[in-house]
């Protein structure tokens, strides 16, 4: 680890409140490299008075910053983005030291993408936020004279939002909701995931070196539950951008809507991939593979569930499980690992109880399901269930670990009603080389997004889920949008 670094974790981490670097007045604890079990930093326990301090600095500056010209918040992100460009190597060091990233995984998924996303808001910053609706013509009536009426859609900002992120991507989650958040002339208060918090203080670094405004930006932390409920329910907050668990997320969605706050949820996911008997196998193995074992299957995006026709079942578990073969686990500063730590030793013996549960309920174990021979850190194997069947939990609950289950099906009825017996539906995936059958079979899956022969994904296409997988879309413009509220205006013409 370099100097740089060293010295940005060895200090005692302060809260950002109001444009104050602020002592918690919870204390310190602290922040494990789950990959060596060493302590990374110590980060700050707030309390929920504090939490309160900052939804106040976020409600007093949002009177000012709402109304900043689109030019000015476009060139704060923009530098914030120089910024974190400049710092690419110390803060990936960080990320790969909180998370146990993959060196690749840190620099290219996440502090890239961070970066990438302050650019691209800067740059949404600048995209209208009127658009006219074409005129109406109004006979006289009890409401007035006849007349022809203009119109127009506005958005504007929601207020203060309450951004709670997830551990399993400290610089692309977080930037994927302030930079939309701030372009769209909101303030912000952010609680990251407690496990990894340290990389989201260096991105409000960046923020305020960038010049953001006192109060714009605040970030507040904690293990506490206290903390992140302060940050829903304070009556200062308009809107809550979460991304974790759908069970965390139920109960921020019942807190919001006793004060009607507007709710962006990214929640639980357990993908299918819909894997036909025509389907380049090699495509859909490099596709699954790559997905479940990238950052150690903490993705919900990730298809976790394997739908596969009987005519190629048994073709696809030998290749899925040579695949497996290959995936290296183990030191995620390494060249050549693959599969790093869980985020916890909790987390991990939370995935083992799934895989004991799997041997359990009948699954048939080809591939895994032996904790890997390290001396630190918590690593668990990439995990293959075949013969399963829809009732198992291991098919119905997102286990977030590197473990897949494969179940089959005989016709295209059965695979779509499989893939659709979920309560979850954030991404689904289909292989097959009958483009048109394909297509087909994706609009029926209900799922917030469909990926075809690809794992690939638009940063463009909105993303969110069906069902309780989530509430809202963002990325690209979605995010704006879904950081507006609409305004209608009309007037006689």
């Amino acid at each position: 680890m370099s100097s740089q670094v060293s010295h940005q974790v060895s200090r005692e981490q302060r809260l950002l409140i109001g444009g104050e670097w602020v002592e918690p007045a919870g204390g310190h604890y602290e922040v494990i490299n789950p990959a060596t079990e060493e302590v990374v930093g110590l980060a700050p326990e707030a309390t929920p008075g504090q939490v309160r301090a900052a939804t106040d600095a976020a409600r007093d500056a949002f009177a000012s910053w709402s109304r900043t010209k689109p030019e000015e918040r476009a060139a704060v992100l923009d530098r914030a983005a120089d910024i974190i460009r400049r710092e690419s190597a110390p803060y990936a060091q960080l990320a790969q030291a909180e998370t146990g990233a993959t060196t690749g995984t840190a620099r290219g998924m996440q502090v890239a993408v961070g970066e990438a996303r302050f650019r691209r808001y800067a740059k949404g910053a600048m995209e209208p936020t009127e658009t006219g609706i074409p005129p109406q013509i109004n006979e006289a009536g009890p409401m007035g004279k006849a007349g022809v009426f203009g119109a127009l859609e506005v958005r504007q900002p929601v207020g203060v939002v309450t951004c709670i992120t997830s551990y399993n991507n400290p610089w692309a989650n977080p930037a994927g909701k302030i930079a939309p958040a701030l372009a769209m002339g909101n303030t912000v208060v952010v609680k990251p995931a407690p496990q990894d918090p340290l990389s989201v203080f260096r991105m409000a670094d960046a923020l305020v070196e960038a010049g953001i405004p006192p109060g714009v930006v605040n970030v507040v932390n904690g293990v506490a539950v206290g903390v992140g409920e302060a940050a829903v329910d304070s009556p200062s907050v308009d809107m809550v951008s979460f991304t974790g668990s759908t069970q965390v997320g139920q109960r921020i969605a019942e807190v919001c809507g006793r004060g009607m706050k507007r709710q962006l949820m990214e929640l639980g996911g357990k993908g299918a991939a819909l894997v036909f008997d025509d389907a380049d196998l090699d495509s859909a193995v490099r596709g699954i593979g790559t997905t479940f074992s990238f950052y150690s299957g903490q993705i919900c995006t990730a298809p976790t569930r394997v739908v596969v026709q009987r005519g190629v079942y048994e073709a696809l578990l030998e290749k899925l499980v040579a695949y497996i073969g290959y995936l290296k686990v183990g030191d995620p500063t390494l060249p050549g690992t693959v599969v790093g730590p869980l985020i916890s030793a909790a987390h991990r013996d939370r995935v083992e109880s799934y895989v004991e549960l799997g041997k359990k309920e009948g699954a048939r174990l080809v591939a895994g399901g032996v904790r890997p021979d390290v001396e630190r850190g918590f690593y668990a194997a990439p995990t293959l269930f075949a013969d399963c069947t829809r009732d198992m939990r291991i098919v119905r609950e997102e286990i977030f670990g590197p473990v897949v289950v494969v179940v089959p099906f005989d016709d295209e009825e059965e695979g779509v009603a499989l893939a659709n017996d979920s309560d979850y539906g954030l991404l689904d995936y289909v292989w097959s080389s009958d483009v048109a059958r394909a297509f087909r079979v994706a609009r029926r899956l209900r799922a917030g997004g469909v990926g075809i022969n690809t794992i690939g994904r638009n940063m463009e296409a909105p993303f969110g889920g069906f069902k309780r997988s989530g509430v809202g879309r963002d990325v690209g413009s979605y995010a704006l949008h879904a950081y507006s509220e609409v305004q209608a205006v009309v007037w006689p013409g």
